[in-house]
């Protein structure tokens, strides 16, 4: 009999375990091996119960529920409390163990709610893989309330077997997720290295980073929090509901609370939500779901000293906040290393102002100061020929005079307009050629129309790099025509600029009058992240070419401005 019994066991496990390899998902896992539990059993009804860490339980599978227990969509498993739920909570649901009578049934009889089929008793096995348990397995019959301790070890044993093809699935699940949401995390921080490379300024940063993140992501919330003097967290940027929330302008004090935890701590950590029901309202919403999880992680940049918080709201399961605990501290290294670039590159643009300054500086003394210097000097002279009634050495002064202070208001004129960008309004084309024939050259301009769909930023820079070309081709290439071409080539814009001039030395630059302005054009190429390359020799003037990335959005607006 025994032996009988024990293979009876055997096979009803193994029938188990092979029911449990076919499946790839949970909930479908739960409910076929329920079926197979009751079809290779004496038993006839069951339900499984799911709990997190939290206590949250969730009602994961069943099989032959009385008509009772089916009301409202089965709205008497889902919601209340009952015996075996209340002990696992408690830690002492350690074992399968009998149970007296099921007060959901006993409820369901006194409402009258229904038949329940003679169903009052059920056994109560924890779910569980090594020490962590994870719910609970309930299983009955009609007229049986009692369970011998070779039964309950046989359902002991089907419950070691769900745990770890829980833990199968799960970690499945979690590479899988882990898989996705590290393919997301390229694509963000491509985005936002973009957006930061096109000159966006620090305090436009967050936004951009939040947008960013609530496109790329299914985080029902994310926010970029500043904690203030006062020791309150001030919202730079909230995206809820699907949009940026604007009105909202300081973190609720329950939260700053929590927040002041991970002060010290550089890594992920999960809020406490629990007692949240007061302080968190629209648009935060943590309360209209008991798997809502809050996020935060320190955003800790090198340049910036200021104290933010990257948050968001995850509802995926509990054993995936792991996974989304690693990407949140990933993003938040990457919005780190983008507000230190915005700062550095706001840094450099200062320091390219101020040598801007400085070379205007030196221009106007080596030309405009000299130039006014001679005027202030023949003045006196003529003043000198009048009161000795020279006048025709006089009128000779006065003409001189005259050529010098046009030709210091020329070069005045010249170097204002190099102090900003001329009205582009025009288009940038037409504004090349206006400001070549304003220094005496002759532009042949050739652009396939790409100009127009590019950012202010890089507009900018390809005014900046032709102005500094016409400069130099005025003050030392002897040249009268400049051929200036522009089209984008895969990913990048190209500018291509070729004069008629006298050429130079390309290893003599550094000791010539023109490299400074070279230097200027390189550094704001390489600024904008792409590359120039030059090309000269004597007697055949000077090719240069400058290459300038493009981010996606720019190139699909030149491709269908085309």
């Amino acid at each position: 009999m025994n032996d009988m019994r024990h293979i009876q066991e055997l096979t009803t496990l193994k029938m188990i375990a092979e029911t449990l390899n076919r499946s790839h998902h949970v909930y479908d896992m739960l409910e076929a091996v329920l079926e197979k539990l009751l079809d290779v059993t004496e038993l006839t009804f069951g339900w499984i119960f799911l709990i997190d860490d939290n206590g949250h339980y969730s009602f994961a599978a069943d099989r032959n529920l009385p008509p009772a227990l089916l009301l409202q969509d089965k709205a008497p498993m889902k919601c209340g409390s009952c015996w075996c739920v209340d002990q696992y909570r408690s830690e002492r649901l350690t074992d399968a163990v009998n149970i007296l009578s099921c007060r959901r049934l006993s409820q369901a009889r006194a409402a009258k709610s229904g038949d329940t089929c003679g169903f009052t008793h059920h056994a109560t096995v924890p779910l569980r893989i090594g020490e962590r348990k994870f719910g609970i397995l309930n299983v009955g019959a009609a007229g049986k309330n009692h369970f011998t301790d070779e039964e309950l070890a046989l359902l002991q044993s089907v419950a070691f077997q769900i745990g770890v093809a829980v833990e199968r699935i799960r970690l499945h699940e979690a590479e899988q997720r882990r898989a996705q949401q590290f393919t997301r995390l390229g694509a963000y921080s491509r985005s936002l290295h973009e957006s930061v490379s096109s000159g966006m300024a620090p305090v436009q940063l967050a936004e951009n980073a939040i947008s960013l993140l609530a496109e790329q992501f299914d985080w029902p919330l994310a926010a970029l929090l500043e904690r203030t003097s006062d020791s309150r967290y001030a919202i730079q940027a909230l995206h809820a509901d699907h949009a940026l929330q604007d009105h909202v302008l300081t973190a609720p004090a329950f939260l700053a609370a929590e927040l002041d935890r991970i002060a010290s701590d550089s890594r992920c950590i999960e809020l406490d939500i629990r007692h949240s029901s007061d302080d968190m309202t629209t648009p935060w919403g943590l309360t209209s779901s008991p798997r809502s999880a809050l996020l935060a992680v320190p955003v800790t940049p090198l340049v910036s000293q200021s104290e933010r918080i990257l948050l968001i709201r995850s509802s995926s399961p509990a054993f995936l906040n792991r996974v989304e605990s690693e990407v949140l501290e990933a993003v938040a290294e990457h919005i780190a290393a983008a507000v230190d670039h915005a700062r550095l590159e706001q840094n450099r643009r200062e320091l390219v102002r101020v040598e801007e300054r400085n070379r205007l500086a030196r221009d106007l003394h080596d030309s405009v100061s000299q130039m006014l210097f001679s005027i202030s000097m023949t003045a006196k002279g003529a003043e000198s020929y009048l009161q000795d009634k020279d006048l025709d050495a006089a009128r000779h002064a006065l003409q001189d005079m005259t050529v010098v202070s046009k030709d210091a208001l020329k070069e005045m004129r010249s170097l204002i307009m190099q102090l900003r960008p001329a009205n582009l309004d025009g288009g940038i084309a037409r504004a090349i050629v206006e400001y070549g024939k304003r220094l005496g050259l002759h532009v042949q301009l050739t652009c396939d129309g790409c100009m127009k769909q590019l950012s202010q930023a890089i507009e900018a820079t390809v005014w900046r790099i032709a102005q500094e070309t016409l400069n130099n081709v005025a003050k030392h290439a002897k040249a009268d025509a400049v051929e200036i071409a522009l089209y984008t080539h895969e990913s990048s814009l190209v500018y291509v600029a070729k004069d008629n001039g006298k050429g130079v030395k390309l290893e003599e630059l550094p000791a010539s009058g023109n490299s400074f302005g070279l230097s200027i054009m390189r550094e704001r190429v390489e600024a904008a992240g792409g590359r120039l390359k030059l090309a000269s020799a004597p007697g055949e003037g000077m090719l240069i070419e400058a290459t300038l990335p493009l981010s996606a959005f720019e190139m699909e607006g030149v491709v269908r401005g085309q």
